[in-house]
């Protein structure tokens, strides 16, 4: 076992959930590197000081730049707000530190083609942090459609909607303003990097964009509300997108339907721990969706419980990601999802606006 110092750039929801999982990875999945929980930033002394208390953190700074240039730090967590990821990363990939960006990457296309021309430069190991895939159940559904289970995509429906931004009377926030924090650039790169992940490159789109509730408590809002798209993947197979902050009643709708010739699957993340699959075999009266509780046999199960239905969680998710991560650098080599693959997803967000706006297909690497 080795020590390696981290640095974690954000103290709040994902500082928190990132200090949790480098505190407990090793633990949980035996890694030969040992993440040692160095220093924290966030955007006051105080909040920092308070953030080091209760994490864990041997020191705290309000000063990212002082962050990246210690010569203690050997790896970097980017838990901030967006338009901040870029200048950070870029100062990172400098002092050839490994970085983990969360999602998405920066605030624009800009943001990430710079993000990702940087890394390839320097040769950094670098991930970006799109954790509901690593959920053993979404794991196992890559594993069944790469082994050919369901015979050959015919269809794939993907979701993310959730409903903290539904209630219309509700006043704004920082969330209503500005495109980068609409759904297209918060919530909708979760499900188009599932997409990718199951179904493979996205060739060509259709897309509408829409805000539904245009001012909250008499103040414009600037960004959307939701979105949805017909599109066409470089296999040919064609599907339909949708993402939404105002869709009353979803909490965790992160959620996909595929199907095949020879069977379907379906998943939604409010019940992340089971998957449904649909063989066409046996006889007819017999055949119907199975519900598979996880468990130790599923990617990724083991470590955290000897017991099937007993069930991961949230943190459990990030916690893979930081195991992910450490094998990067150890290994040197480039695990899923790269720079380069957070890219494609914000190819797919950009391709989506020019398609609104014109009303028009698009071809997604025209961007």
């Amino acid at each position: 076992m080795q020590e390696i110092s981290v640095g974690i750039i954000g103290g709040g929801y994902m500082g928190k959930a990132h200090s949790v999982a480098m505190s407990a990875v090793g633990a949980v999945f035996n890694t030969t590197l040992r993440p040692r929980l160095e220093m924290i930033c966030a955007r006051t002394p105080d909040s920092a000081e308070r953030y080091r208390l209760a994490y864990g953190f041997a020191r705290a700074t309000d000063d990212w730049r002082a962050l990246v240039a210690d010569p203690a730090i050997e790896a970097v967590v980017i838990a901030a707000p967006q338009e901040t990821h870029r200048e950070i990363a870029e100062a990172c990939f400098a002092r050839g530190l490994p970085v983990l960006c969360e999602k998405p990457m920066g605030a624009s296309i800009e943001d990430a083609r710079a993000m990702t021309a940087a890394a390839q430069t320097t040769g950094c190991v670098n991930m970006v942090a799109y954790n509901y895939i690593r959920t053993p159940a979404s794991q196992f559904a890559r594993r069944l459609i790469a082994e050919g289970a369901i015979g050959q995509i015919t269809w794939f429906r993907g979701e993310h909607t959730e409903d903290f931004h539904g209630d219309p009377a509700a006043p704004a926030t920082w969330r209503s303003q500005g495109r980068a924090n609409g759904c297209v650039g918060d919530l909708a790169p979760h499900i188009f990097n599932a997409a990718l992940a199951l179904m493979g490159p996205v060739a060509r789109l259709n897309a509408k964009v829409e805000t539904v509730h245009k001012t909250r408590g008499g103040v414009p809002v600037t960004n959307d509300d939701q979105v949805q798209a017909m599109c066409e993947f470089a296999s040919g197979v064609t599907g339909h997108l949708f993402a939404s902050r105002i869709a009353t009643g979803r909490k965790m709708g992160y959620a996909y339907e595929i199907t095949g010739t020879d069977g379907a699957i379906r998943f939604d993340q409010e019940d992340q721990n089971a998957i449904w699959l649909y063989r066409r075999e046996g006889p007819g009266a017999e055949r119907g969706f199975r519900k598979i509780l996880t468990g130790p046999e599923h990617p990724d199960y083991l470590p955290f419980c000897q017991g099937a239905g007993h069930g991961t969680g949230y943190q459990d998710q990030i916690i893979i990601e930081a195991r992910d991560f450490l094998a990067a650098i150890e290994t040197g080599a480039a695990i899923w999802p790269t720079f380069a693959d957070g890219l494609e997803v914000a190819r797919i967000c950009e391709a989506v606006h020019a398609s609104s706006d014109s009303k028009s297909w698009v071809t997604v690497q025209d961007f």
